[in-house]
Protein backbone atom coordinates (compact mmCIF):
# COMPACT_ATOMS: atom_id res chain seq x y z
CA UNK A 1 0.00 0.00 0.00
CA UNK A 2 1.28 3.48 -0.85
CA UNK A 3 1.84 5.43 2.37
CA UNK A 4 2.32 9.12 3.12
CA UNK A 5 4.14 11.39 2.86
CA UNK A 6 3.44 11.52 -0.88
CA UNK A 7 5.72 12.42 -3.75
CA UNK A 8 4.31 13.48 -7.12
CA UNK A 9 4.72 9.93 -8.40
CA UNK A 10 3.16 8.23 -5.36
CA UNK A 11 0.25 10.73 -5.27
CA UNK A 12 -0.47 10.05 -8.95
CA UNK A 13 -0.34 6.30 -8.28
CA UNK A 14 -2.70 6.66 -5.32
CA UNK A 15 -5.20 8.55 -7.51
CA UNK A 16 -5.03 5.92 -10.27
CA UNK A 17 -5.51 3.10 -7.77
CA UNK A 18 -8.56 4.90 -6.35
CA UNK A 19 -10.02 5.41 -9.83
CA UNK A 20 -9.53 1.76 -10.74
CA UNK A 21 -10.97 0.59 -7.42
CA UNK A 22 -14.10 2.76 -7.65
CA UNK A 23 -14.70 1.62 -11.24
CA UNK A 24 -15.09 -1.95 -9.95
CA UNK A 25 -18.36 -0.75 -8.33
CA UNK A 26 -17.72 -3.26 -5.53
CA UNK A 27 -18.58 -1.56 -2.20
CA UNK A 28 -16.87 -4.27 -0.12
CA UNK A 29 -13.62 -3.96 -2.05
CA UNK A 30 -13.70 -0.15 -2.14
CA UNK A 31 -14.32 0.10 1.62
CA UNK A 32 -11.08 -1.74 2.39
CA UNK A 33 -9.12 1.33 1.21
CA UNK A 34 -10.52 3.31 4.17
CA UNK A 35 -9.78 3.14 7.89
CA UNK A 36 -12.42 1.42 10.01
CA UNK A 37 -13.47 4.79 11.45
CA UNK A 38 -13.08 6.84 8.25
CA UNK A 39 -15.19 10.00 8.10
CA UNK A 40 -16.93 10.95 4.84
CA UNK A 41 -18.87 13.88 3.52
CA UNK A 42 -20.48 12.89 0.25
CA UNK A 43 -22.86 15.56 -1.07
CA UNK A 44 -25.36 16.02 1.80
CA UNK A 45 -24.50 12.75 3.56
CA UNK A 46 -22.10 12.45 6.46
CA UNK A 47 -21.04 8.89 7.30
CA UNK A 48 -18.42 7.29 9.49
CA UNK A 49 -16.93 3.81 9.35
CA UNK A 50 -16.59 1.07 6.77
CA UNK A 51 -20.08 -0.36 7.25
CA UNK A 52 -21.62 3.06 6.60
CA UNK A 53 -19.37 3.50 3.54
CA UNK A 54 -20.47 0.11 2.20
CA UNK A 55 -24.14 1.05 2.71
CA UNK A 56 -23.69 4.41 0.96
CA UNK A 57 -21.84 2.89 -2.00
CA UNK A 58 -24.38 0.07 -2.32
CA UNK A 59 -27.24 2.61 -2.54
CA UNK A 60 -25.20 4.76 -4.92
CA UNK A 61 -24.42 2.01 -7.42
CA UNK A 62 -27.93 0.54 -7.30
CA UNK A 63 -29.13 3.94 -8.57
CA UNK A 64 -26.17 5.04 -10.70
CA UNK A 65 -26.07 2.38 -13.42
CA UNK A 66 -22.97 1.82 -15.59
CA UNK A 67 -21.04 4.24 -13.37
CA UNK A 68 -17.70 5.26 -14.95
CA UNK A 69 -15.26 7.49 -13.06
CA UNK A 70 -12.18 9.49 -14.03
CA UNK A 71 -9.98 11.11 -11.33
CA UNK A 72 -7.11 13.55 -11.78
CA UNK A 73 -4.57 14.70 -9.21
CA UNK A 74 -5.19 18.33 -8.25
CA UNK A 75 -2.58 18.77 -5.50
CA UNK A 76 -0.92 16.95 -2.63
CA UNK A 77 1.02 17.65 0.58
CA UNK A 78 2.30 15.31 3.30
CA UNK A 79 -0.65 12.94 3.99
CA UNK A 80 -3.25 14.81 1.93
CA UNK A 81 -4.33 14.58 -1.69
CA UNK A 82 -6.93 16.59 -3.59
CA UNK A 83 -8.45 15.33 -6.82
CA UNK A 84 -10.85 16.61 -9.40
CA UNK A 85 -13.15 14.06 -10.92
CA UNK A 86 -15.98 13.43 -13.29
CA UNK A 87 -18.21 10.43 -13.69
CA UNK A 88 -21.09 9.34 -15.86
CA UNK A 89 -24.04 7.08 -15.17
CA UNK A 90 -27.65 6.52 -16.21
CA UNK A 91 -30.85 5.75 -14.36
CA UNK A 92 -33.34 2.93 -15.01
CA UNK A 93 -35.22 5.14 -17.50
CA UNK A 94 -32.02 5.59 -19.53
CA UNK A 95 -31.48 9.26 -18.62
CA UNK A 96 -27.75 10.01 -18.77
CA UNK A 97 -25.99 12.03 -16.05
CA UNK A 98 -22.55 13.47 -15.51
CA UNK A 99 -21.14 14.62 -12.18
CA UNK A 100 -18.10 16.79 -11.53
CA UNK A 101 -16.34 17.75 -8.37
CA UNK A 102 -13.44 17.87 -6.00
CA UNK A 103 -12.41 15.49 -3.26
CA UNK A 104 -10.05 16.12 -0.38
CA UNK A 105 -8.42 13.02 1.06
CA UNK A 106 -6.49 12.62 4.30
CA UNK A 107 -4.52 9.42 4.95
CA UNK A 108 -3.49 7.48 8.04
CA UNK A 109 0.14 6.37 8.36
CA UNK A 110 -0.77 2.89 7.02
CA UNK A 111 -1.90 4.43 3.69
CA UNK A 112 -5.65 3.98 4.22
CA UNK A 113 -7.88 7.00 3.83
CA UNK A 114 -9.13 8.35 7.16
CA UNK A 115 -11.12 11.31 5.85
CA UNK A 116 -12.86 12.00 2.53
CA UNK A 117 -14.73 15.18 1.71
CA UNK A 118 -16.46 15.31 -1.68
CA UNK A 119 -18.11 18.30 -3.31
CA UNK A 120 -20.17 17.06 -6.27
CA UNK A 121 -22.18 18.86 -8.95
CA UNK A 122 -24.64 16.88 -11.08
CA UNK A 123 -25.73 17.63 -14.62
CA UNK A 124 -28.02 15.96 -17.09
CA UNK A 125 -25.94 14.60 -19.91
CA UNK A 126 -27.27 15.51 -23.32
CA UNK A 127 -26.56 12.95 -25.99
CA UNK A 128 -24.56 14.48 -28.78
CA UNK A 129 -26.07 14.09 -32.23
CA UNK A 130 -23.69 14.20 -35.13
Amino acid sequence: MIKPPFSLESAQQKVQIAEDLWNTRDPQKVALAYTEDCVWRNRHEFVQGREAIIALLTRKWEKELDYKLKKELFLFCDNKIAVQFEYTWHDTAGQQYRAYGLEHWEFATDGRMQKRTASINDALRQLEIE
